[in-house]
């Protein structure tokens, strides 16, 4: 055993899923920098065109140096709008390189989150996804270049003081006072950016929950409800967004206000130099033009650290989505080879979060490879748990699941998705045609496969009667279809590519008798040799199991040969003792 450090490692600033794609990209930012530096130059140099003019050109009428200049300026002027565009191109591609990688990486660890850890309603989290934008646009935004303006806000300083001597004490003295009052309103924008976030989130939340159950609030005459939560986050986002602009408007106006002062401050000091004649016309002129560009990259600054703030509050979000751990075990994840279908749980307890009794506890069972077996039981006696247990959806909290006598905890949840297929109670159904939802993109599953599962499952008794067929593409989970059809669309992606071991919950509860009858007699043959789990209510689908294990309170409390478990039920219904331990097979 290894032994714990003695002192704890403090956490980065900046985690590595931000910092390393940034990092790669730096080829792509040292260009950027290196066409800001050259526009702030050929800036400097314009303003000096203005002084030569003035003090060389208009009092000897060199008409003949004033081509030339003029020349000079605009092929400058060419240069500056080229370099211009590439800055907005390299801080573009940049942004788009890093929004890609980092996309990817959050969307991963979205998909690798575990449910127990899940914080926050499905709009909340859809929510902290678009935050990622606000990253993005911080990164592909042209106001990041100006962090490469500061230092030549000093360079520009010192061109004034050249020139104009102490006429330098006007912008001198208001640069750092825009600084003061844009470090001033950090905290404010800070604290309501974190606010504003929050609202911004509960207002997605409630858009997606009205969409997402749009049938059940118009039969349920819920649009007042709604209505009313909507207008309620609405309302608090719209205060708290208003109150963020107007104090980041404060920063970048009075930058704005304050290169004017700097403008008119030098002119009106200069006049006093002309006057001693230790500044000439054109060197007046030119230093009030420097003067408002010593003071216009504050007022980008302004707005960078407008969007620093918001993109620190997406960040902190977000990198608490990253930090919770995924599932599996990671790097040393164990891949199965030839899976037989063989599992078994030991003393199990499992408990929700939030809720106050366990759904599971002390659950033990092993079910062989191959074997047939039904869960059965009341409502919430905690069936569908246990089948999320083998799913490895939710990690057990006591006890272990194992697979093939291997801890599914130590296995990577890729090798044990594609072992275990399931059919949940309530099927989800993806946007995409119908094949794309049996295949999901699986390179195993191809057209003949497809079509296998579409008639065991019953989905080709529809698919081949509508236009377009299995073409045909499916929006909103499925909307449009019967509830059994969905299914059955949900039962050919689970069998398709043969996995070992089938979880099935509820997987006939929206089809009529005739069409689960029909279901049934064709999946006799197709688990002969596999293993299957089948929780459910309904006595027919009892058929394809040979074995019971009845359900309740969290814990087993029969398990045995189908028929004597049956025969067991039927007694305690007519009065009998309640069955207590397991029967044994």
């Amino acid at each position: 055993m290894s032994a714990e450090p003695l002192v704890e490692v403090p956490g980065k600033r900046l985690a590595d899923w931000l910092v390393e794609p940034i990092r790669a990209n730096w080829r792509t930012y040292s260009k950027v920098v290196i066409a800001a530096t050259l526009i702030n130059i050929f800036a400097l140099v314009s303003s000096l065109f203005t002084m030569t003019v003035y003090d060389r050109v208009v009092p000897n009428n060199a008409f003949g140096s004033l081509a030339a200049l003029s020349i000079g300026l605009g092929i400058i002027i060419v240069f500056d709008f080229a370099l211009k565009l590439l800055r907005a191109y390299f801080v573009d591609h940049a942004g788009m390189n890093i929004d890609r990688e980092i996309g990817e990486t959050v969307f991963g660890r979205l998909i690798e989150m575990r449910l127990e850890l899940r914080k926050g309603s499905t709009g909340q989290l859809t929510g902290l996804m678009r935050e990622l934008e606000t990253m993005r646009d911080f990164f592909a935004s042209a106001t990041l270049a100006a962090v490469v303006d500061v230092p030549f806000i000093i360079i520009t300083l010192v061109v004034i003081a050249i020139i104009g001597g102490w006429v330098v004490l006007v912008p001198a003295l208001i640069v750092p006072l825009v600084i003061l009052v844009g470090w001033g309103a950090h905290p404010a924008l800070q604290r309501l950016s974190a606010k504003a976030m929050d609202e911004g989130l509960h207002k997605q939340s409630v858009l997606v929950e009205t969409i997402g159950s749009i049938e059940a609030v118009k039969t349920a005459g819920a649009r007042q409800l709604f209505e009313e939560r909507w207008r309620k986050a609405v309302e608090g986002h719209a205060a708290v967004s208003l109150k963020q602009r107007l104090i980041a408007a404060i920063g970048t106006t009075f930058a704005t206000s304050a290169g004017t002062i700097s403008y008119a401050g030098v002119v009106i000091v200069g006049v006093f130099s002309l006057a001693d004649n230790r500044l000439t016309m054109g060197g007046l002129i030119a230093c009030s033009i420097l003067a408002g560009r010593a003071i216009a990259p504050l007022a980008q600054i302004s707005q960078l650290v407008s969007r620093i703030t918001a993109t620190r509050t997406a960040y902190r979000q977000v990198r608490a989505l990253m930090e919770r751990p995924p599932e599996g075990p990671g790097a040393d994840a164990i891949e199965l080879d030839k899976p037989r279908g063989e599992i078994e749980l030991r003393n199990v307890a499992f408990q929700y979060p939030g809720a106050t009794n366990k759904a599971l506890d002390g659950v033990s069972l092993k079910i062989a490879p191959g074997e047939k077996v039904g869960l059965i039981g009341r409502v919430g006696s905690g069936k569908s748990t246990l089948a999320r247990m083998i799913l490895g959806l939710y990690p057990p909290q006591e006890g272990m699941v194992l697979f093939d006598g291997i801890d599914i905890a130590q296995l990577a949840p890729a090798s044990l998705r594609n072992s275990v297929a399931s059919v949940l109670q309530e099927p989800a159904l993806f946007s995409g045609t119908i094949r794309e939802n049996i295949v999901l993109g699986r390179n195993a599953v191809d057209d003949e496969e497809m079509l296998r599962v579409a008639r065991l499952s019953g989905t080709d008794a529809f698919a081949s009667r509508i236009p377009r067929g299995y073409d045909l593409r499916l929006v909103d989970r499925g909307e449009g279809l019967s509830g059994g059809q969905r299914q059955s669309i949900a039962i050919a992606r689970a069998l398709a590519g043969k996995p070992p071991v089938v979880v099935m919950d509820e997987p006939t509860s929206a089809m009529d008798a005739q069409t689960e009858a029909d279901l049934i007699a064709r999946l006799k043959d197709e688990f002969a040799k596999r293993t299957l789990i089948v929780v459910t209510h309904r006595q027919p689908l009892l058929t394809l199991v040979d074995r019971l294990v009845v359900v309740d309170d969290g814990k087993i409390m029969a398990d045995g040969p189908r028929d004597e478990v049956l025969s067991k039920l039927a007694r305690a219904a007519r009065g009998t003792p309640v069955i207590s331990q397991k029967v044994k097979g």
